[in-house]
């Protein structure tokens, strides 16, 4: 039904010149005949030399470059340099000028069709010109096969403007998604341009199955504006959302070589499949890109790229999981490193943070392609984090059941544990580069909730691996760094590696073996004595370190006797505090009683404590008795009357 033989032959000879056909001698055409031509068309460096009559009697714009020109009769030579389908539609058009049959073929149609409209070979000349048998070609028998709408919607690549203002690209792209969404069964299997194999399924043979991808390997080869014009018209028509962004992925892997993993599968050049459908070694086009022409600048394959996937992130469906979202990981680090508008590199991070849960950690290591400041983007993840909590803070309210709403809260809970485990590989990983801050790291450590983690030994394994890759943190630092993690959610291996792991605060391995000692404590109450008898501690603690294993016994040793020495440096330093205090206490006082004042002066007092005591030393050497208190008191002196 979409298949048939598109080689139609064209030709009239209403006012035909008698000719044997056409000649070509170097990069010049002439017509077989025994009448000289008058007239010559150069297009580029091809020239045709023909004769004025039969050109002018089905060719409005030759008719008007001649007839208005002042010197009409003295115009032998015209250029058409702008002429769409170049050399070869004129080429078929001359000949139907001359009444020579053409061959109408979807390689060759659409050419035709923009050089007829150029040259306005209309019916205003004459009944059945150029534009009418190149036009109901296309209708009726182009339009109604799946391979010749391929061939002339890849052919319409070189015809820009007119292929588009003549509805060429969007009649071919309208008839391939109707083909694409209608049920095959019954239509012949053919892959444009590739050669059938013995293993592949025929349309007509019943019991094979059509795969419903049948169509992706056509699709694919066509440029990427067209490619993009086929795919909108095929969700139009009301394709799944998963069929289409598998038609995404394969184009995509098709003309970014880059984006496909390392140890996949091959891709195949599809310059070789262009060329066979075209049938005329066309090398034009996006296949530099693949085919890694060394002629090609390399800014523009960049260019050329960037186009791609700009063009490839505006039409993948707003579908959950339509596309896998390492594709959409790996389509992001492309456009990264491209440069690709900010606002589709947006776009993409949302799409990117509706199903993180299915990312892998390889997929997550994007380079940092703008600073030079980390190895790894960072805050990309860390943006693509928040997405994802905005995605599932805001889906259990659009919910209308309240089972529903439970089934779906579990989900996303599930969904954050995958996330959380996924973080702490990335965090592991990109632990180890010397210029990542310790601010970064927490943020991102500390942006899901408690919840999202049970167990926290993937963040001990990443704050492990940042003290090893930052020996030169404070001990401040070093406490801030492990507040990332909770040392109750700790396993038990991991408890036995964080109470030798020097690097870790000592405060930090106390709370590790504290917690260790409840978690023992509970399981043995529990053991024992089932869930009535659960203590929040052990009692008797040589049992629980005979339960608990040699080394985490050897851990807790050397903690103590650490704990034991610094007891007693501490003690040392409060009995020199107190000593201190005495001292300071006594120059105190000492300090005041100077500062006290005094009537007399201390000469004074002291000599007349030295002359008291010398009084007394003779004394007793004479053997007189001092004066008593009441002797040596003197008698009121008494005044004399004196004149002065």
């Amino acid at each position: 039904m979409w298949e048939s033989e598109s080689d139609y032959p064209l030709s009239t000879t209403k006012n035909a010149l008698h000719t044997d056909g056409f000649e070509r001698r170097g990069h010049s055409w002439y017509v077989s005949t025994d009448i000289p031509s008058d007239f010559s068309v150069q297009i580029g460096d091809i020239s045709f030399h023909l004769h004025k009559y039969p050109l002018l009697s089905r060719c409005a714009k030759l008719n008007r470059l001649i007839y208005e020109s002042r010197d009409a009769a003295e115009i032998n030579n015209i250029s058409f340099d702008d002429l769409p389908g170049g050399p070869d539609a004129f080429e078929l058009a001359a000949k139907f000028c001359y009444g020579i049959a053409v061959d109408l073929a979807a390689t060759n149609i659409s050419g035709l069709r923009c050089a007829a409209e150029y040259l306005e070979m209309t019916e205003d000349l004459e009944e059945g010109n150029l534009v009418f048998k190149t036009e109901a070609f296309l209708s009726y028998v182009v339009l109604s096969s799946w391979r010749d709408s391929i061939v002339v919607l890849k052919s319409c690549e070189n015809l820009s403007p007119w292929a588009e203002n003549l509805q060429i690209v969007r009649r071919c792209s309208e008839s391939i998604a109707w083909k694409a969404c209608a049920n095959p069964k019954g239509i012949r299997w053919q892959y444009t341009g590739k050669p059938r194999s013995s293993s592949s399924p025929k349309w007509n043979d019943s019991s094979a199955p059509v795969p419903p991808d049948w169509w992706f390997e056509d699709v694919s080869i066509l440029r990427i504006d067209h490619f993009v014009r086929v795919v909108t018209a095929i969700r139009v028509k009301g394709m799944v959302a998963e069929l289409i962004g598998a038609a995404i992925l394969h184009y995509a892997t098709k003309w970014l070589p880059s984006l496909v993993k390392e140890g996949g599968a091959s891709v195949n050049s599809p310059e070789n499949e262009a060329n066979s459908i075209s049938n005329g070694g066309w090398k034009g086009g996006l296949h530099v890109i693949v085919a890694g022409n060394q002629e090609i600048p390399a800014t523009v394959q960049a260019k050329d790229q960037r186009m791609i996937v700009e063009s490839l992130v505006s039409i993948i469906p707003q579908q959950r999981d339509c596309v896998s979202c390492s594709f959409l990981l790996r389509l992001l680090r492309m456009a990264n490193m491209l440069n690709v508008a900010p606002a589709l590199v947006t776009e993409l991070e949302k799409r990117v943070g509706m199903q993180l849960e299915q990312a892998t950690l390889s997929d997550l290591l994007i380079p940092c392609y703008n600073t030079k400041e980390t190895i790894y983007d960072v805050d990309l993840v860390q943006r693509l984090l928040e997405h994802f909590l905005v995605q599932e803070q805001s889906s259990p309210t659009r919910q209308d059941t309240k089972m529903y709403a439970s089934a779906q809260r579990g989900s996303n809970l599930n969904a954050k544990m995958r996330v959380a485990r996924l973080v702490d590989s990335y965090l592991t990983e990109v632990a180890r580069d010397r210029n990542l801050s310790l601010t970064k790291f927490q943020v991102l450590a500390e942006a899901l909730p408690e919840s999202a983690r049970t167990c926290d030994d993937g963040l001990y394994r990443a704050v492990d691996s940042y003290l090893k890759a930052h020996p030169t943190l404070t001990e401040h630092e070093r406490k801030r760094l492990c507040r990332v993690m909770e040392c109750q959610k700790l396993s038990v291996d991991a408890c036995m590696h964080a109470a030798q792991n020097e690097r870790l605060p000592l405060r930090v391995v106390v709370q590790v073996l504290f917690s260790e000692q409840v978690k023992i404590s509970n399981a043995v109450a529990l053991k024992e004595g089932g869930q009535s008898q659960y203590q929040p501690m052990v009692p008797n603690r040589k049992t629980l370190l005979e339960g608990t294993p040699q080394s985490f016994q050897e851990g807790w040793t050397a903690a103590k006797k650490d704990i034991n020495t610094l007891k007693f440096e501490l003690e040392t330093v409060k009995t020199k505090y107190l000593e201190l205090q005495n001292d300071m206490d006594t120059l105190q006082r000492d300090f005041n009683k100077l500062a006290k004042p005094k009537q007399t002066s201390a000469w004074t007092s002291g000599w007349k404590r030295l002359s008291k005591l010398t009084k007394m030393t003779d004394a007793n050497d004479n053997g007189t008795q001092l004066p008593t208190a009441e002797h040596t008191r003197k008698t009121p002196r008494r005044w004399r009357n004196s004149i002065s």
